[in-house]
């Protein structure tokens, strides 16, 4: 396996590129490939992220040795971001980026999922999963209604475009989102990794949604944004949470470009198209330098080993692939899963003067004032057929789900479908029991 600290780094000015190399071409919209896409929208938000805590680093630190070391590494990830965020051509929308944000959203975090050994953060990972899940099909009817364009070809059918935990029930008491977080002295790199990795995932999602809501072409549209981007936010701090609070700047920092080296070379071994191979390659030596110097910088400043933080190889590579079943059993075992301060439990469980049902009626007055709803309804109104737009490989899991002309603003919400006598006090321990054959 790569051992990314035997490798020489490049000197600083070997990393940098002029002009040219810095504008690469973009990718042809109707020729990539959906996991290639995903690639290039993670990697742009696992360097917004790196930039962002470069800055915050350098603001918190009085020691213009490290600031300025701080800054040689912030401007290569400002050049990679920039290189990796023109990828995208001038002719795609942003509509038609948000399917891939959504894509990505599903295909990842199930992919973690499946592969994390903290049966907590699993948990974690599999609640917003269905929650992205079904921001994939509300977009995605937005998308064929307003600009006729079926998003199941844009991710060519490599996942699903059904409802998943109704968007309407995302709307919870903001102390809901904040969960325990992880000890990384004695957590399995896996689990620092996926956490690092989803939370800057889901915070450049957050951005997107924030900065291209406003610039949408009609009310339908920019309401939809902004109810998701609230929701966005919240998943910003329910993985958020999962980080460990006592590690040091430079530990962070350290663990940042140990992450972002197992990205690259993880993407090398999968990527198809050659001009973004090229790119990942180039990165990825970009990032050596990086890791390098953050290994220095915490060897000298907390006088302690590299070894005690991440390992000298990376565990099992990232990669992308359908994972339709997986979702499928997680919406048909969980939709009806809320959050509960720290812990999940199932909706009937939820105390009925608990603080979900209050923030329910402070925001969703009227249903029919939830775009998230409203989006679908407007759709099957104008459908010949009075259906909602889908793309399922079966009927969805959840018999609730499967009526097209009606958009269900009840589940996980109001109505519980299961008996509530039953004793779970927590919902994670047997989600992780029944996904044992499948992680395996």
């Amino acid at each position: 396996m790569f051992n990314p600290f035997k490798e020489k780094p490049k000197d600083f000015f070997d990393t940098l590129f002029d002009w040219d190399k810095l504008y690469a071409t973009p990718y042809d919209k109707h020729e990539i490939d959906p996991y290639t896409k995903a690639r290039i929208i993670l990697m742009n938000g696992i360097h917004v992220e790196a930039v962002m805590f470069g800055h915050n680093f350098h603001r918190n630190c009085p020691d213009n040795d490290v600031r300025r070391a701080l800054a040689l590494t912030r401007r290569g990830e400002q050049q990679e971001q920039k290189r990796i965020n023109w990828l995208s051509p001038g002719d795609e929308t942003q509509l038609e980026q948000t399917i891939g944000y959504e894509h990505l959203a599903v295909d990842l975090t199930a992919w973690m999922a499946m592969h994390e050994p903290d049966e907590y953060v699993k948990a974690c990972l599999d609640f917003a999963l269905l929650e992205d899940f079904d921001h994939l099909y509300r977009y995605a009817n937005l998308l064929d209604m307003d600009k006729n364009i079926p998003a199941h070809e844009l991710v060519k059918e490599y996942v699903e475009i059904t409802p998943g935990r109704p968007t309407i029930t995302h709307h919870r008491y903001p102390e809901d989102s904040v969960k325990r977080h992880c000890d990384f002295k004695t957590a399995d790199i896996m689990t620092k990794l996926n956490t690092l990795i989803i939370t800057s995932g889901e915070q450049q999602t957050m951005n997107f949604y924030m900065n291209i809501g406003p610039t949408y072409e009609d009310d339908p549209g920019r309401k939809l944004y902004q109810e998701i981007g609230m929701v966005e936010e919240q998943h910003v701090t329910h993985y958020g949470a999962l980080l460990d609070p006592t590690c040091s700047w430079y530990e962070n920092l350290l663990m940042r470009e140990y992450m972002q080296c197992y990205l690259y070379y993880s993407f090398l071994t999968d990527e198809k198209d050659r001009a973004i191979k090229k790119i990942w390659e180039q990165h990825l030596d970009i990032e050596l330098f990086h890791l390098h110097a953050a290994k220095d910088l915490f060897e000298k400043y907390e006088k302690r080993d590299y070894s005690e933080v991440v390992p000298d190889e990376f565990p099992e590579l990232l990669h992308f692939h359908q994972t339709k079943e997986y979702v499928r059993d997680i919406l048909e075992n969980t939709v009806e899963v809320t959050a509960d301060r720290e812990d999940f439990v199932d909706i009937a469980d939820l105390p009925k003067d608990h603080e979900f049902y209050d923030y329910q009626k402070a925001v969703n007055k009227s249903v029919n004032k939830v775009t998230s709803h409203t989006v679908i309804a407007s759709y099957q109104d104008a459908s010949k057929n009075g259906e909602d737009y889908r793309y399922e490989e079966a009927p969805n899991p959840v018999p609730e789900l499967q009526d097209r002309t009606k958009d269900n603003t009840d589940l996980g919400r109001k109505a519980p479908r299961r008996n509530s006598n039953r004793e779970r006090q927590t919902i994670y321990q047997p989600l992780k029991e029944s996904m044992k054959e499948e992680v395996r």
